[in-house]
């Protein structure tokens, strides 16, 4: 177990039991008299950091985020969570955003203790008007529901962040949706003050700070930000701020693994921290595409994957998007004929019921409607994107979501990049796209995201115009309750990860393979 700890700038720290701090560590803390202010704090948007490109409506990352799964397509790391504590004006969220910097990783989230506040009842709401609520007690926070929302972010899940108003002390109707972390620094005074969440957290820091920085940075803050006088606020420092750090944050530093003085200013210390996070960072670095590329030959199709049949009709179209000698004109053309096809196709999947409908001749009709709460379509991009008018076309006001993967060069690993999905896509029968599924990789990631926003495995069909054995077996095995339909499947896939034959892909920008 790691117990290193940053003193000045490297120096040995003995642990002891700190006085008046017994029993402040247990869940159910014991209750005081004392009364404490609310301090008006800076809600820390949970957000991931640089690389990235920001366009008017989109973020999309230039560093994309690896696989968080195995061949199996099951999670097999976690996010790496470090919790940082402190007292009031510590520097925590400097030592969070400093350590962001230095880690110079994609994919990392910072999420604040503030958002967790509870909402208050009408008395309480009365007391905080008068400055007599006591923001700074554990029980005016949420722990169950931060609890439970870091142990969904830790596992890959997408999870919402509630929004904390401190002009209302409430929380605003909406909330932030944070997914796709693979380091998440969590803040907060009161970080190492419950039992479930200390077990969540993979590194405890404690930023020690002097007592009178702490002072004249609040004096700093709220003399020149809030137009208060300098006689108030140390009134408020003495009488609230600081009792509640002796009595419920202060004890909690015999639990840190690193303490790091003077802040963000000592950079020694985050030095250290970094170091020792990239060192856990490249133990759980993961190689899925070679997995992928030596499991499940030689064996027979699953019985989950459906091919379009081969008639001549669909037979004279594959000879014609085939032909390296084809015009760009007629590829595009005859390849939507198979997109709308394939759709078709899929769509026969969905779930129907019986439906009894009146002719306008007087006779009742006994026909089918789709049984189900919605049909959602996502494209992985680029490729992917190509597919969606054939599925416009069938599926009226169908909801449309995107995934952007793309091949890292060095590693030739899949990477996720970006991503926008429907609001709620938990019972929803999704349709997911991609032009053409060699390893499947691609496909594997995009299954991935949707399950950890929540959709149901055996509602997920995923179409793609041509598929590689290869790629067919490895969705099947990983998600057996996928539903896999194509218009053919070949059977190789050469050094490149091309599927061979193959169709004419590089005729045509936009209809660029994604495996």
């Amino acid at each position: 177990e790691l117990k290193t700890v940053v003193q000045n700038e490297v120096s040995c720290f003995a642990q002891a039991e700190l006085a008046g701090g017994e029993g402040s560590l247990d869940r159910l803390l014991p209750s005081i008299s004392t009364s404490l202010s609310p301090r008006k704090r800076t809600t820390s948007q949970c957000k991931s950091e640089p690389p990235l490109l920001r366009t008017s409506k989109r973020t999309i990352y230039t560093a994309g985020r690896p696989p968080w799964y195995n061949e199996h397509g099951t999670q097999s790391k976690e996010a790496f969570v470090i919790g940082l504590c402190g007292g009031s004006a510590s520097g925590k969220t400097t030592v969070a955003r400093k350590i962001i910097e230095a880690l110079d990783v994609p994919w990392v989230v910072l999420l604040s203790m503030d958002s967790f506040y509870k909402v208050l009842t009408a008395e309480q709401q009365l007391l905080a008007a008068n400055n007599d609520y006591n923001f700074d007690h554990p029980d005016a926070f949420d722990f169950s529901l931060l609890v439970h929302t870091l142990r969904k972010l830790k596992q890959g899940k997408s999870v919402k962040i509630p929004v904390y108003d401190f002009n209302t002390h409430g929380r605003q109707k909406e909330w932030k949706t944070v997914y796709g972390a693979s380091v998440i620094i969590f803040e907060g005074i009161m970080s190492f003050a419950d039992k479930e969440l200390l077990k969540l957290l993979d590194m405890k820091i404690f930023v020690d700070t002097d007592s009178d920085i702490r002072l004249v940075r609040r004096l700093r803050r709220d003399i020149t930000e809030r137009g208060r006088d300098i006689e108030g606020v140390i009134k408020q420092y003495n009488k609230f701020v600081k009792p509640a750090f002796e009595q419920y944050i202060e004890p909690t530093m015999r639990l840190a693994d690193i303490v790091v003085p003077r802040g963000g200013g000592n950079m020694v210390a985050i030095d250290l921290i970094v170091q020792h996070v990239h060192s856990q960072l490249e133990e759980r670095e993961l190689s899925v595409r070679a997995a992928l590329a030596s499991a499940h030959q030689a064996q027979p199709l699953p019985q989950t994957l459906s091919v379009l049949e081969s008639t001549p009709q669909v037979r004279g179209m594959h000879t014609i998007i085939r032909n390296k000698e084809t015009s760009r004109d007629e590829f595009i053309f005859y390849s939507k004929r198979l997109m709308r096809l394939l759709i078709e196709r899929a769509r026969s999947f969905l779930p129907s019921q019986v439906h009894i409908v009146q002719t306008p001749q007087g006779e009742d009709y006994e026909g089918r409607t789709f049984h189900g709460k919605r049909i959602t379509g996502v494209s992985i991009l680029r490729a992917g994107e190509t597919m969606e008018p054939a599925l416009r076309a069938v599926c009226k006001d169908v909801r449309i979501g995107k995934i952007l993967i793309q091949t890292n060069q060095d590693t030739g690993e899949p990477e996720l990049h970006y991503l926008r999905l429907p609001k709620d896509i938990s019972e929803d029968h999704v349709i997911l796209m991609d032009c053409t599924v060699s390893t499947g990789a691609a496909a594997m990631m995009a299954i991935r995201v949707l399950l950890d926003h929540d959709a149901q495995e055996d509602k997920i069909l995923l179409v793609s115009l041509l598929m590689a054995e290869m790629g067919v077996h490895s969705v099947a095995y990983a998600f057996p309750q996928v539903k896999i339909i194509t218009t053919a499947v070949d059977k190789k896939v050469n050094d490149l990860f091309h599927i061979i034959p193959g169709i004419g892909e590089t005729l045509n920008p936009s209809f660029t393979s994604s495996a």
